[in-house]
Formats: C-alpha cells, sequence, structure tokens
C-alpha cells in the first residue's frame, strides 16, 4: 500500500488557502496556476527535505511560508519586466560561479554560460535584495531579449569608474563599481580595448561581483602580465564578498565583437573567454602554460616579439 504524500498534501492545502489551484506531477514539481490562469512550475525538492526535517504539528506553518515566499517572487519577478528601470526594480545581469546554483534550479533561472566556470543570470535589482529572475516570469519575452535589456541597463545604468593601475610593472585597468554588475561589461569590452589596438585580446578576471580585470596583451611580457593578474585576482577572491573567481581568461575578439554593440547584447551570444594559466617558477627561470593550442601560438608570438 503507498504511503500518503503528507508533504505534497500540506503544501498543496497551503496553496489552496491562498487561492492557488496547485498539482504534483511529480514529488519534486509543483504547477501552480494563479487566479488570471497563468501557470508556474516551482521546484519543491528542497522544499520537502526541509518540511521533513520538522513535527508534523510545523509542517502548516512551512507549507504557508514557503507559499508566500512564492508569491513575493514571482510579485516581483513580474513587476521588474513591467517597472523596466524604475525605483521598484530592474533588470540587470549578474556574473555568478558555475555552482551557484543547483541544476534544478538553474533550470528555472534565465542564466546561460558565459565561459568556463561562470554563469551570468538576469536579476531584478531591489533596494534591499537581487532576485534572479525566473523563464516563468518573462512574460512572453524570450530569454535573449531579456539579456539585452539586462546588460544595455548594467553597463548604461548603473555609475562605473575606470582605472590603470601597476603591479610588478604591468598595467591592469580595473572596470568597478559600488554594485554587483560590473562583470556585465565585459560584453562591451572593445569600449575599453578595441581590437585595433589589441589584435591579440586580452587578459580578463572577474574576482569579485564589483570589479573586471582587464590586460590588453602586448602592453607587458606575457608572463609576467599573468603572473600579475593571476596574483591579484586571487587576492580579492581572498578578501572579497561574494567572491566569483580567481580564473583568468584570454578575450579572444571575434564575431560577437564585430557587431554592432547594441545587435551584439541582442544577439543570444557571448564573448570569446578561454581559461589560461601561466605556473611561473622564478627560481629555475621556468613557466608552464596552461591554456588552449591557440592562445599558446598567441603566447609564442607574444615571445618573439
Amino acid at each position: 500500500m503507498t504511503e500518503p504524500d503528507v508533504l505534497g498534501r500540506a503544501l498543496l492545502k497551503a496553496f489552496a488557502d491562498r487561492g492557488y489551484e496547485a498539482a504534483l506531477p511529480d514529488a519534486g514539481t509543483a504547477v501552480v496556476t494563479a487566479p488570471d490562469g497563468k501557470q508556474v512550475k516551482v521546484d519543491v525538492r528542497e522544499w520537502r527535505r526541509h518540511a521533513g526535517r520538522n513535527s508534523m504539528a510545523a509542517l502548516p506553518g512551512i507549507a504557508a511560508e514557503f507559499v508566500e515566499r512564492f508569491e513575493t517572487d514571482v510579485r516581483r519577478a513580474g513587476a521588474s519586466l513591467e517597472d523596466g528601470g524604475s525605483n521598484s526594480g530592474g533588470l540587470r545581469v549578474r556574473i555568478y560561479p558555475e555552482d551557484a546554483f543547483p541544476e534544478e534550479v538553474r533550470d528555472a533561472l534565465v542564466v546561460r554560460p558565459l565561459a568556463s566556470g561562470l554563469l551570468e543570470t538576469v536579476v531584478v535589482d531591489y533596494p534591499d535584495s537581487i532576485v534572479p529572475l525566473q523563464k516563468s516570469a518573462l512574460d512572453g519575452r524570450s530569454v535573449d531579449e531579456a539579456f539585452a535589456e539586462a546588460l544595455a541597463r548594467s553597463v548604461d545604468g548603473e555609475p562605473h569608474h575606470i582605472m590603470t593601475r601597476e603591479l610588478y610593472g604591468v598595467p591592469l585597468t580595473h572596470i568597478g563599481g559600488e554594485h554587483r554588475y560590473v562583470g556585465a561589461h565585459v560584453h562591451v569590452l572593445k569600449r575599453y580595448v578595441h581590437p585595433d589596438k589589441a589584435p591579440h585580446g586580452a587578459l580578463v578576471a572577474f574576482p569579485i561581483p564589483e570589479l573586471l580585470l582587464v590586460h590588453p596583451l602586448g602592453k607587458a611580457p606575457v608572463f609576467a602580465a599573468m603572473e600579475a593578474a593571476q596574483a591579484l585576482a586571487a587576492r580579492h577572491v581572498e578578501v572579497g564578498e561574494k567572491a566569483i573567481s580567481p580564473q583568468l581568461y584570454w578575450w579572444r575578439p571575434g564575431a560577437y565583437e564585430e557587431l554592432d554593440e547594441r545587435a551584439a547584447l541582442a544577439s543570444g551570444g557571448v564573448p570569446d573567454l578561454r581559461p589560461v594559466r601561466a605556473e611561473v617558477d622564478e627560481e629555475n627561470a621556468k613557466a608552464r602554460l596552461l591554456s588552449d593550442e591557440q592562445f599558446a601560438e598567441v603566447v609564442r608570438r607574444l615571445l618573439e616579439e
């Protein structure tokens, strides 16, 4: 005899008490129908794990809290598309490490790979919180359209500053801001590093959400540049909040940068970013390069110049 789904029944009752029709097509998913007829899929696996650790007496309250959070998330996500850049919220793009979201959660969000180890996510910016946008709240827009708007607001609607500082004699450009959307500037990197003046591309790093590090290749000895950029990125990851990654990437200008900027942001594409690393043994005057063959060829050419 099949045991009754006590957790599932409590959750369905909590939704019904708030005026929602809900169903459980499987143990990990709730399909919720709002009074206006819109349907939203909700991942309830984590909630089940949490609820299952509590007493039966606490179950109705735990289910009610989940439904209240659901209502808040849907209301905020829906308002973001209507209000755009108003004070109540607006779409932005935030860079996260690849493991920031479990796969089952990621599937429900407006998110895409940016580079190896990195995700970029459309979020809703509020004065008191940042909420990842759910696909169910796109309200007829495509994912590409949401990214286009969010990227434009991130790079042009948020204050940022640019400065170049030297570390170990290597010039490193800091694109920074007092917000968590600075990494979006990698989509408009040719504003700061024009491909004609940096034919080999640039080294970039996303150590924390408030900072994008850039070094145009050819402005310093390549291994010294990699060592300096790696050291600075690692330091920011060590001391910063909400760190992303110390990984260094090679920005290789290509088809994305050949597009008009607005067209690029709306294209659904991303810049060509490839992970690279240098391991330098100064005592024995040796260096080891970890990269793909194309970057290795660039390094060989730079060493010959």
